[in-house]
């Protein structure tokens, strides 16, 4: 197997050296990954500027590369500039868990939608800050429920989120949850932006990633890269010819 892992959290980050040390389990390893945090860039690539693309050092048997630039990008440098396929793409272990409303904005996500747009196969793992270490014990878990239940046989995505402690494991959808964002000005010119998650909007549904997570599950979710509303398409071709 060979396998490209990114992140969003930078080349220095925790979670990007527990998963390539885990995935060197399994077969050849290479690291493209932010040369600085990049947490909420989504799927964003930059075509307007330079990109300062170095050789580092990372692990024992692992080819790393930090890269100025998004996760989405490194996805793209992983492909395009070291001129090879992989079998994998592994995204994470993301710093935070990436469920519900937060998948739109998340770089972790935004890598694998890229891989996916490449026609690469992707799995993101994500976890709280807390549990970094802890989640690495569940790797292997949730890679072979994957492997063992043919899943990419149905869809070439999958949404990993590890909870601290778990009960099981749960196919899940994408949920809406409700947060309390907010801007707080900090002086006269400057604000920052900050939210936290306080519930789902629909908690008796069991199936949705947010409420699995909050009752021990380890929730994995098909995902896809299309934006078309296929339900609206449908309809809109059946009434208007």
């Amino acid at each position: 197997m060979r396998f490209l892992v990114v992140n969003d959290d930078g080349i220095n980050a925790e979670g990007i050296k527990l998963l390539a040390k885990w995935a060197k389990n399994y077969g050849e390893v290479t690291v493209v990954a932010p040369k600085h945090e990049q947490s909420g860039k989504s799927h964003a690539i930059d075509f307007i500027h330079p990109i300062e693309i170095k050789r580092v050092d990372f692990m024992d048997g692992v080819e790393a590369w930090s890269m100025e630039s998004t996760p989405a990008d490194c996805v793209r440098f992983g492909i395009f500039g070291l001129h090879r396929q992989y079998d994998l793409v592994l995204s994470g272990i993301n710093r935070g868990v990436n469920m519900s409303g937060d998948i739109i904005y998340s770089g972790t996500m935004g890598a694998i939608f890229e891989a996916g747009n490449q026609h690469h196969k992707g799995i993101a793992f994500s976890t709280t800050p807390e549990n970094l270490e802890g989640a690495t014990q569940y790797l292997d878990i949730a890679y072979n429920y994957i492997l063992d239940n043919k899943l990419f046989d149905y869809s070439s995505l999958y949404n990993v989120n590890i909870p601290e402690e778990v009960k099981g494991i749960k196919i899940t959808k994408q949920g809406d949850a409700y947060f309390s964002d907010a801007f707080y000005q900090v002086d006269e010119t400057t604000y920052t932006q900050y939210g936290e998650m306080i519930a789902d909007t629909c908690p008796e549904d069991k199936e949705r990633d947010t409420n699995a997570f909050a009752d021990g599950m380890i929730s994995i979710t098909p995902m896809t890269k299309e934006r078309t509303d296929l339900v609206a398409f449908e309809k809109l071709k059946a009434i208007i010819k």
